[in-house]
Formats: structure tokens, C-alpha cells, sequence
């Protein structure tokens, strides 16, 4: 089979069976997870465990926006929690062992210095970069790597100094060298798409159940996308489109600046360097530039209502809840019925209506600290009856009209496949009986363990039988919907010898008694 990718914007999630899982797999989940993932797959040590790379902070800007809150100190200084916001980043990869920093410095930069020092009293060791004339948000990169303070051929974190965030680092940086990426940007969705720059991806949204490769989707493990465009905020992004929005954070490598065709002796003086505008977006279409996406936390405080927002989440404790070294818990949702007004197949993205109530309810997920992921058969790609980069036309239009109304999926995971024969048009290979296929729970134990899901943690809602009877199988508790729009409406029983935890009219209702 093709194993052509879509070009649009996405977090699709695939599986190739005997691959190798991502790092830091869900081990609260192995009972669960051992039929889906061989977990003893990869002996090889990760990339993070031989050598931790260099870490770049990027602490040069004013912080014009955020200044009515506190304009006497730097951007990064400022203290959100109890700690500037600068400590917190420097804290979280210093607790995995990241201890080489490079901080690049102009505005008010002795008070940082000052702060920190050479770092040893935080565990590190920090040298600062000083940008005595405006270089652009990647200029001191030039010159850093003129003065030898990035090796030839070297990877490095470059970071935004100013976003709040706890990811697990090694995952990261592990993804990024096993893609021989020469840079790999962080990205997730988040609840402003319309006015956040968002990446166009190969590879396809939807992760698949099974070891297919169809055209559109490709059966790799893990996110493994590559950067196909870049749709600044001010670009047309075109009717629909996914919600994979760039964070600000990503490994570099010294080959991307060498591509870029910038004379490092010019910075500053004939230009300054912007590293969407000039290096990443000129080289996205014919170099290995990749998006790791992940439903960790990360957030730019740049704003007053931001600011405030993130501070509640560090002081209740989300913040370090959503890093994926810890197990999650995670709301699956079913689609057609449950996100969407049942209206049997949906073959073209104009029959997906959102119903009235799901963007107010998955929001609340969003805000809850759950992950919401969509669990859901797509029989239609196998019937011949969608292609691929249809369906992923269909997701578009529903992240889009989610991201709307400030709501946002962290995956959305799809079994292609279809146990009977003797369709018009069918795709031969994918009729087959599968483990990924609802009522069978292989797409939720997937989901587990890419996100290091606790089953017994999460819940499954939909309006089917198959829904509760996969989301059993997985050990999640379950909510079946039989209100207005779903495929069971006016039913008091989901049948099947299935009796699910709750009976909700919508997923709105079904979301408030859960949380």
C-alpha cells in the first residue's frame, strides 16, 4: 500500500505493532497495555540517557505586554507562585538532570544574572550571552555558534523564557534524534487556535489501531509528523484546519543554521534573525523539520488574564500533574452522537454538526486537567467510501469549530477496518476483524499508553453499546448518552449485556457529574 501523507494539520497517532513504544510508556497501565504494546521491544539506550543536550534560554525581550503587572524587573523575573518565572523552567530540567544552560540576556539583564548566578545554587551551571545591539528572537544563536559555544553537528534545547511548563524532556529530546530531525518543534493544541500560529503536518490526524499503511495515514509508531507549512497568525489558514499550535519551544541542531544561509558575522549589524520567519518556515519544505506533539503543560504568561490563569494551575498543582512521567486520567469520548449530531456515516465535513452542548462540555474537560480523547470507528475508509485525507478534512472542521468556542481534543484515534466483504470500492486490506475495532478495546489501551493513561482513572462516554462494552474491556467506568442527537436516543438500556456506570442525556450533563 501508498504510504503518502495528508498535508494538513495534525495530531494523528499511529501504531505499527511490533515497533519499539515512545519513552516513559504507561507502566501503571502494563496490565492493560501488554496485548497492544511489546514492551521489551527496545534494548538500544535512549539518546537523553547517553548525554543530556545544552539548554538555550531565549530572556532578551521587554515583555511589553505584561508590564502593567510588574515593570520593574524583566519579563522572566517576574514572580508567579512564589518563583520567577525564568526558576520554574530552569527547576523542571534540572529535575532530569539538563544542568548546561546558556541564557541569552539584554533587557535588564543584570537583575538575572544577578539571580541566578553561575548557577550552582540551583544545581546547574549557566553562562549568559549579553545582545548589546537587537538581534532578533535568534540571532545570539549565530553568534553563540561562532564563539564555539554550540559543537559542530550539536543538538540543543532553544526555549522561550517566559512560558510555564513541566514536560518530560528526555521524551522529547528522544523523539527528536531517533527522526534525524534537524529541528523538532513542541506543539499542542490549545483553546485560541484562530489567533495562535498552527504547523501543517504529513502524516495524518487520526492514530490508527493495526499495522496498515493507507494513503493518507501512515502506520509509524508515535507522532512521527514532519513540518509541512507554517501558518503564522496573519496567513490564510484556509476554512478549517487542525489545532497543532507551535509553543515556543524546540530542539535545534547547528545543520539548521547552517542551511539557513545566514552569515553569522551579519547579525546584528545588517540584520536581526527571527527563527519562524527566517529559518524554520524558508526550510520546512524540503528539510526534516518535525512537531512533537504532546498534551503536556505549557503556557506563555505573557498577559495579565494568562498570567493569572497559569498561577492557579502551578498553586494547584496542574501544572506538574500533566507531565507525562506522571499517569494521567483521560475522559475518551466517542464521536458520531456523542461530539457530533448522529446522522449515520459522516462522509464530507458539511454533515459534522456539533451538538449544542459539546464544545461547553469538552472545555470543561480541557479545564479539568482530564485529557479528552476521541475514541472512534471509521468504517467508511475501509468501505471505500471516505479516503483518508477526507476524514481528516472532517476532524479539521470539528477542531476548528471546537477551538471556536476555547475547547480542544488532545487525540483523536480511529480504526479504519471493517469485518464485512463485498463493498463497491472497498479497501481490501482493511477489511479484516481487528483488535482496535469498538467493542474491542485495543484503540483505548493505544491511547493509555502513548499518554501514560490510568484506565481505571478515566471514563469512557458514548451512545453505544460498543462504547461501553470497549471502554469495560479497558477498565475504564462508562457513560452511556441517550438524549437528543445520539444514535440511542429515547433508549433506557444500552443492551448487549452492558450496563454502564451512568445514563446522561448529553455529554455536557454526563461532564459535570463527572467532574
Amino acid at each position: 500500500m501508498s504510504d503518502t501523507s495528508l498535508n494538513h494539520n495534525n495530531r494523528t497517532f499511529h501504531t505499527d505493532g511490533d515497533s519499539c513504544t515512545a519513552p516513559n510508556a504507561a507502566s501503571n497501565t502494563a496490565s492493560k497495555t501488554d496485548q497492544a504494546e511489546k514492551s521489551g521491544a527496545c534494548e538500544q539506550k535512549n539518546a537523553s540517557e547517553e548525554r543530556k543536550p545544552l539548554v538555550i534560554f531565549s530572556a532578551g525581550g521587554k515583555g511589553t505586554r505584561i508590564q502593567s503587572l510588574n515593570s520593574s524587573v524583566p519579563k522572566p523575573m517576574i514572580p508567579i507562585a512564589g518563583k520567577p518565572i525564568l526558576r520554574w523552567g530552569i527547576e523542571n530540567l534540572v529535575e532530569q538532570g539538563y544542568t548546561n544552560f546558556i541564557i541569552t540576556v539584554s533587557y535588564m539583564a543584570d537583575q538575572i544574572e544577578d539571580y541566578f548566578g553561575d548557577g550552582s545554587k540551583f544545581g546547574c551551571s549557566i553562562e549568559y550571552f549579553y545582545e548589546e545591539n537587537a538581534l532578533g528572537n535568534a540571532g545570539a544563536l549565530f553568534k553563540l555558534w561562532e564563539e564555539g559555544k554550540i559543537g559542530e553537528g550539536e543538538s540543543f534545547l532553544y526555549l522561550i523564557a517566559d512560558a510555564i511548563f513541566s514536560i518530560d524532556f528526555d521524551r522529547f529530546y528522544d523523539y527528536h534524534i531517533s527522526h534525524d530531525a534537524i529541528a523538532t518543534l513542541f506543539t499542542h493544541p490549545n483553546s485560541h487556535p484562530y489567533d495562535s500560529s498552527v504547523l501543517v503536518l504529513k502524516g495524518g490526524n487520526e492514530r490508527i489501531g493495526g499495522k496498515d499503511r493507507i494513503d493518507g495515514i501512515s502506520g509509524e509508531s508515535g507522532t512521527a509528523y514532519r513540518v509541512v507549512d507554517w501558518l503564522m497568525k496573519e496567513d490564510d489558514r484556509g476554512q478549517w484546519y487542525h489545532n497543532t499550535v507551535n509553543a515556543g519551544l524546540q530542539i535545534l541542531t547547528t545543520d539548521l543554521l547552517k542551511l539557513s544561509r545566514i552569515d553569522p558575522a551579519s547579525v546584528g549589524f545588517e540584520r536581526k534573525v527571527d527563527l519562524d520567519r527566517d529559518i524554520l518556515k524558508p526550510l520546512i519544505p524540503s528539510h526534516s523539520i518535525y512537531s512533537y506533539t504532546s498534551s503536556e503543560y505549557c503556557k506563555d504568561a505573557g498577559t495579565p488574564k494568562r498570567f493569572h490563569s497559569v498561577e492557579d494551575d502551578l498553586l494547584s498543582g496542574r501544572v506538574a500533574a500533566k507531565n507525562l512521567k506522571n499517569p494521567q486520567k483521560a475522559i475518551f469520548l466517542d464521536r458520531d452522537g456523542t461530539i457530533n449530531k448522529y446522522n449515520g456515516f459522516v462522509r464530507e465535513p458539511q454533515s459534522l454538526e456539533l451538538l449544542p452542548t459539546a464544545a461547553e462540555a469538552i472545555r470543561l474537560i480541557n479545564q479539568s486537567g482530564f485529557l479528552a480523547i476521541v475514541i472512534t470507528n471509521q468504517p467508511v475508509i475501509a468501505r471505500g467510501e471516505v479516503t483518508p485525507a477526507e476524514l481528516d478534512i472532517i476532524h479539521c472542521k470539528m477542531e476548528t469549530e471546537l477551538g471556536k468556542a476555547g475547547a480542544y481534543v488532545d487525540g483523536i484515534y480511529i480504526c479504519p477496518h471493517h469485518p464485512d466483504k463485498g463493498f463497491a470500492g472497498e479497501v481490501a486490506s482493511l477489511k479484516v476483524t481487528c483488535d482496535c475495532r469498538k467493542p474491542k478495546p485495543g484503540l483505548l489501551l493505544r491511547a493509555a499508553s502513548d499518554f501514560n493513561i490510568n484506565l481505571e482513572e478515566s471514563v469512557f462516554i458514548g451512545d453505544s453499546w460498543r462504547d461501553v462494552k470497549a471502554g469495560q474491556s479497558a477498565g475504564c467506568k462508562t457513560v452511556y448518552l441517550n438524549g437528543a442527537g445520539t444514535e440511542s436516543e429515547g433508549s433506557d438500556t444500552c443492551g448487549h449485556d452492558c450496563t454502564p456506570d451512568m445514563i446522561c442525556d448529553n455529554l455536557l450533563d454526563a461532564v459535570e457529574r463527572i467532574l
